[in-house]
């Protein structure tokens, strides 16, 4: 019973949802916007990365994640966008702190 509470709270175990391969990277405002939804049984959860390209080091990132579900995942990866596009008019640079 432990091993699957500490498996749920640090990100092991099947249990978690399934995650799509992620879709091409959408620039927004020097922000690169990476779709990556997961599929739950026929649905997508809107989630994926904010990414930020850093002169002559690693990219900022920030995992990105919604509980929206969308039954397309080409509607999913829209929402994701406009969701994102929002989310860096309102946070910025912000969200990497």
């Amino acid at each position: 019973m432990l091993k699957k509470l500490f498996s749920g709270l640090f990100g092991g175990g099947g249990d978690r949802p399934k995650g799509a391969a992620a879709a091409e990277p959408v620039e927004y405002h020097g922000y690169l916007i990476v779709s990556e939804p997961a599929d739950q049984g026929g649905q997508y959860r809107v989630s994926g990365w904010i990414r930020k390209p850093v002169d002559g080091g690693e990219p900022l990132e920030h995992r990105f994640e919604r509980s929206d579900m969308v039954p397309g995942r080409e509607a999913c990866d829209q929402l994701m966008i406009s969701k994102a596009q929002r989310f860096i008019d309102e946070v910025g640079d912000e969200m990497f702190t």
